[in-house]
């Protein structure tokens, strides 16, 4: 059976109402980037423990911490960024989530990915190696402007780093706005690093983000394939339906719900069981 999820902070920047529609919909997980218009790894310890509570009193559990980890530029300080990736271990700790969600670095404008391969290698290995000893799982997610924003160079980290404890978040949209046809261009080869899945799908003649199943992001052709192939694993709804940027995005509740029957829909056409 498979399991929704989602980043709820698109619902509202409130986590009562994140959890409410969250509710509504039947969703059980949540994939916690931010509440209370703060990230979640910089609300303090109360802040968490009074989310935990909030979550416990919906029964919504933590599929992953939505982290920032990796939305740096590949020059910048990293040293500081370890101790913000150690503050995103305790927090999948206070929360029980099996995933982190990690990124692979900005790269400089007008500078070529490979120039920076070495040093996006060493930073990846360092966040792998700490990630081991909490014994929490990292998914790197494909987007754009980073190292791995096309399928080879996500292939190349994760083959390259050679951890268990480092696999790859399939996000489709992502890849279509790198000029990317996901299931044609990245499944076949991805697919065996594959287990955590965004839900968001996006055109390729813009760019624009639209529901699972409206763009070019080829969302029913990968589903089955993930069926035939046995997955068993998170789906977390990431709608961006209507603000999206580097860090985050936004849908309302409204919105976040019309996404998620277009996703539930597709499930319900393959005749897939979900919960």
């Amino acid at each position: 059976m498979w399991t929704l999820s989602g980043f709820a902070d698109e619902i509202s920047p409130d986590l009562e109402e994140q959890c409410r529609v969250l509710s509504e919909l039947g969703i059980t997980h949540i994939e916690f980037r931010s509440a209370w218009r703060t990230n979640v790894l910089d609300l303090d310890d109360d802040q968490l423990n009074a989310a935990a509570r909030i979550l416990r009193r919906y029964g919504i559990a933590v599929s992953a911490v939505g982290s920032p980890i990796g939305k740096i530029g590949v020059g910048d300080d990293f040293d500081a960024h370890v101790v913000r990736h150690e503050r995103a271990l305790q927090v999948a700790d206070v929360f029980g989530a099996p995933y982190i969600r990690v990124f692979s670095f900005f790269i400089p404008e007008g500078s070529q990915p490979g120039d920076h391969r070495d040093e996006v290698m060493r930073r990846m290995s360092t966040l792998a190696e700490l990630a081991k000893r909490h014994g929490v799982i990292l998914v790197h997610e494909n987007e754009k402007e980073i190292y791995g924003d096309v399928p080879s160079r996500c292939l190349d980290i994760v083959t390259s780093v050679g951890s268990d404890h480092l696999r790859l978040a399939w996000d489709a949209a992502n890849f279509v706005q790198c000029g990317v046809r996901p299931f044609t261009e990245g499944y076949a080869e991805l697919r065996p690093y594959v287990d955590y899945i965004q839900i968001k799908d996006a055109r390729l003649a813009d760019g624009v983000v639209v529901p699972a199943g409206d763009g070019d992001g080829q969302v029913p052709e990968t589903i089955a394939a993930l069926r035939a192939d046995g997955f068993d694993g998170f789906f977390s709804m990431e709608p961006h339906l209507k603000a999206g940027e580097r860090y985050g995005g936004f849908s309302g509740p409204e919105l976040f719900t019309k996404a998620t029957r277009a996703f539930t829909a597709i499930l319900d056409a393959q005749g897939i069981t979900y919960r």
